[in-house]
């Protein structure tokens, strides 16, 4: 159940030579529980703008962003869980917030049938955001996938699986990306096709509320990595679970694997699922040579305070909070945010490899 992706380029002397210069930042799940659309409402309308205002300037400056969108834009009667289906408006936000792309597959893509699949591809589209994952058609697929991104000369090839859909079936003509590892390596193959600099794959996947990935976790990863793909992201479990950079024995081929990065957005409660991670990778160009250059993680925290007898969402950076008791309406939402930052980088600092904390990347 996100992501959330950070990409900017510049040009530098770096070591006598002009190299360019991408970061990314990927984010865990976008979810919308009914009490999210309720603090949303505003008489007809629904605004959704201060969910993403205490990160905005993070994300805005970023030239790419990507999340995992945990819900379907299938219009009214909106709900919350078990069957989500958010106001148009949420992904607006998105937009507005600085999101570029948003990825569709995961287990409540057909939360709606075939109406859902086909009217949250319509709304993306008309706000101009990018997605993968789901699609109208076989016909689509083969047209628009896998998804290619350009951005100040990197080209990147984004794949998007998920696990499965909650027992839902799939409705023809409309496609969901499942983890069949046949097609992922067809996927894989006709994206080296189009000689990206490197493949991305975002995969919803894991146990939920299990924070050390499952052994088809680390299955699928591997799979991954051996077949060329260089970064693996993960969502689903709704906590966190390890970040690893690695290397070969002469480091000539360096890949990453984040096996789960959290709650972006919820109204979950139970223990860890307030929250979540940003994971921060900065590649460097040289010519034909793509070397992963620094790794770092930010712990996100969804702040809910009650304002009269409204309550609201914010997604809290926990870098620039933690040391702001002041900002919180009440103390116990304080010691929540620092209970589940403590928690969170015991998990990170004995399990994460290659991957400390540190605030984004420049450009």
């Amino acid at each position: 159940m996100r992501i959330f992706l950070f990409l900017t380029a510049s040009f530098a002397a770096y070591g006598g030579a002009a190299q360019d210069t991408l970061s990314l930042l990927f984010a865990g799940d976008v979810m919308q529980h009914q009490s999210q659309i309720n603090a949303a409402q505003r008489g007809n309308t629904y605004d959704y703008e201060e969910c993403f205002s205490l990160l905005k300037s993070r994300i805005s400056a970023a030239g790419l962003a990507i999340a995992n969108l945990e819900v379907t834009l299938a219009g009214k009667p909106y709900s919350g869980y078990p069957q989500f289906s958010a106001p148009d408006e949420l992904a607006k936000a998105l937009r507005d917030a600085g999101f570029d792309v948003l990825i569709t597959a995961n287990n409540h893509s057909c939360d709606r049938g075939e109406r859902g699949i086909r009217r949250t591809i319509r709304v993306l589209d008309t706000l101009g955001i990018k997605h993968t994952g789901t699609f109208r058609s076989p016909a689509e697929r083969d047209s628009l996938y896998p998804l290619i991104v350009e951005k100040n000369n990197f080209r990147l090839a984004i794949l998007s699986y998920t696990y499965g859909t909650n027992g839902i079936p799939v409705p023809p003509p409309a496609i969901v990306n499942l983890t069949d590892t046949l097609q992922i390596a067809a996927d894989i193959a006709a994206a080296q096709a189009q000689s990206p600099d490197v493949i991305i794959a975002y995969l919803h996947w894991g146990e939920e509320y299990q924070q050390q990935p499952g052994e088809r976790q680390k299955t699928l990863a591997e799979f991954f990595i051996r077949h060329g793909v260089r970064l693996v992201i993960g969502s689903h479990p709704h906590v966190l679970q390890r970040m690893e950079r690695r290397y070969t024995a002469d480091s000539a081929t360096q890949s990453v694997v984040v096996y789960s990065l959290g709650n972006f957005l919820s109204n979950q409660s139970m223990k860890n699922t307030d929250g979540g991670a940003t994971a921060h990778i900065r590649l460097l160009k040289n010519g034909h040579d793509i070397t992963i250059d620094e790794c770092a993680y930010q712990l996100v925290w969804v702040y809910k305070p009650v304002t009269g007898k409204q309550r609201r969402f914010y997604v809290a950076p926990v870098d620039e909070l933690e040391n702001n008791p002041s900002f919180f309406a009440e103390e116990a939402d304080f010691l929540k945010m620092k209970a589940f930052a403590k928690n969170m980088r015991e998990l990170y600092n004995k399990e994460n490899s290659g991957f400390p904390e540190a605030a984004p990347f420049n450009k």
